[in-house]
């Protein structure tokens, strides 16, 4: 009996070695591709001292007024005069040869 609760430990453990090697590996790529962003609450006039102007501005929109700021890699979206979110734009694919 001992050898087959030794048998079955064995078992468990290596069935969750490759599990764990695959969650360190994705967690790893995804920190590796993020774009670094302006926070929650940071003001317009930092957000534009820290990154430059943007590429295109929209807005502001309604009550309260929400901009939009387009930069190459994110956009950044207030209320009033301050951040509320900032997005990551997806990676374009390869175009394709001619």
């Amino acid at each position: 009996m001992p050898k087959t609760l030794q048998s079955l430990a064995i078992a468990a453990l290596l069935a969750a070695i490759p599990a764990a090697s695959a969650d360190v590996l994705i967690l790893d790529r995804l920190e590796a591709a993020q774009v670094e962003m302006p926070q929650r609450g940071t003001s317009m006039d930092r957000v534009e001292a820290r990154f430059g102007a943007p590429l295109s501005v929209s807005g502001p929109v309604g009550e309260p007024p929400i901009t939009r700021w387009e930069y190459a890699d994110f956009v950044v979206v207030f209320e009033y005069r301050h951040v509320v979110h900032s997005l990551e734009k997806p990676a374009r694919p390869p175009r394709p040869a001619s």
